[in-house]
């Protein structure tokens, strides 16, 4: 019976009047679908390689700035230069808008003049007056960079000081030696990234006023001392070594007890010392400037304030850490972010600190500085400034800043009351 049936279908689907054939299932993939979606996957492969791509050519880059020396970059304009007057007017930020002493670099007839005060501002410009005499017949550029340098020449100073070459695995390292004192207490003081020594000279003559000797160092890469195998910025991780055999030098003098100050990515150096220097029981303790405590801290903030985006910022933070990604990023070798984040590391301290931090650094964020303080508040104290900005704590407030350290210092036994 069911055979009969299926013949009599068979049969009448050959004939007109029979029932009509089946139409094709829907699952069947015709030619042109099937060319359609294999285009529209090549397309998409192709955008997602695309942003994949710009995002790791970004994370690069980024990665690739935070570990180069970089050339001073202008961040003002000079407007107008009035010798007669001995004024000169800028255009208006948030760094030259500060009241107090500064320096200034420039091109032309000079390369660096000394600020004064602010005498009259606007929404768009700051009129300060100049300490460094400049002549009538002066040609500045007007592209110009503000700083918080104020001395760039250990002359300027007037202190006795001799030049001295430190023997470093890179080669000799210069320093400028300020005697004091009975030369059994020394300070060394570090520099940040992208400045020389002459940032800290401004620091001299209060430890010259307290009877210490100041060592004030270059260290590998900063455009004085020898550059290295790879020539970029390890963010701490090498350049302590650098530092340690100053901490030998000093000692060779006659240093008994040694102060180790750092100023932003100095700060850094100064803290990785005082984990994994073999002179440790010389340290008398730290003294630290808008210190760097936490690089991930300082690289986020800075990515965020530059609108890089997440993905870029987290992509180049974790190529600095990876070996493979050394010979793109330039490092050398892999930076170990955490073995260069105090915070966590905190608990391995064991010399008194003293931090300098303004809350509206603008380029070093004072959180990891507050976070190390809750940490080891026996041990780390802090003096909190505001509106001083990046290392310009001196220059904003030069009598509290010498006194702070001049108090931390006595308290701790360090000078005489």
């Amino acid at each position: 019976m069911v055979a009969s049936r299926r013949a009599a279908w068979d049969g009448a689907r050959s004939y007109p009047g029979g029932p009509k054939a089946l139409p094709p299932r829907r699952g069947r993939r015709t030619p042109a679908l099937v060319a359609g979606v294999k285009a529209a996957l090549t397309v998409l492969s192709v955008a997602l390689a695309a942003v994949l791509g710009a995002l790791a050519a970004g994370s690069v880059v980024m990665a690739r700035k935070v570990v180069t020396p970089a050339r001073r970059q202008a961040d003002t304009r000079i407007l107008a230069l009035d010798t007669a007057a001995q004024t000169i007017t800028l255009s208006r930020t948030a760094d030259t808008e500060l009241p107090g002493r500064y320096g200034l670099f420039t091109s032309g007839t000079s390369d660096y003049i000394k600020l004064g005060s602010v005498l009259s501002e606007d929404a768009s410009s700051v009129k300060r007056k100049l300490l460094t005499h400049v002549s009538a017949d002066a040609r500045l550029a007007p592209e110009a960079a503000f700083s918080g340098w104020y001395y760039d020449h250990p002359e300027q100073l007037h202190l006795p000081f001799t030049p001295e070459l430190i023997g470093s695995t890179v080669g000799p390292c210069p320093a400028w030696l300020f005697p004091a004192g009975e030369g059994d207490t020394w300070v060394i003081q570090v520099h940040g990234r992208g400045t020389t020594r002459a940032e800290c000279l401004r620091a001299v003559p209060v430890f010259h006023g307290l009877g210490i000797t100041s060592l004030v160092v270059s260290y590998r890469n900063d455009g004085e001392a020898p550059r290295s195998r790879n020539g970029t910025y390890a963010l701490g991780a090498t350049e302590w070594r650098d530092v340690d055999a100053a901490v030998g030098f000093a000692r060779r003098r006659g240093a008994r007890r040694i102060i180790v100050m750092g100023w932003s990515m100095g700060g850094a150096i100064a803290l990785q010392l005082a984990l994994n220097s073999a002179h440790g029981d010389s340290i008398a303790g730290l003294i630290l400037e808008s210190p760097v405590v936490d690089w991930r801290v300082v690289l986020d903030y800075q990515a965020k304030a530059e609108r890089v985006p997440g993905a870029v910022s987290r992509l180049a933070i974790e190529a600095l850490q990876a070996e493979w990604a050394s010979p793109l990023t330039r490092t050398g070798a892999a930076i170990r972010l955490d073995q260069l984040d105090v915070v966590a590391r905190a608990a391995e301290l064991r010399h008194p600190i003293l931090i300098l931090h303004s809350d509206d650094d603008g380029f070093v964020p004072s959180d990891a500085s507050h976070d190390l303080v809750a940490a080891r508040p026996d041990l780390v104290e802090m003096q909190v400034f505001e509106v001083a900005r990046h290392t310009k704590l001196w220059n904003y407030d030069q009598e509290r800043w010498s006194a702070s350290i001049g108090t931390w210092l006595t308290a701790h036994g360090i000078v005489a009351d």
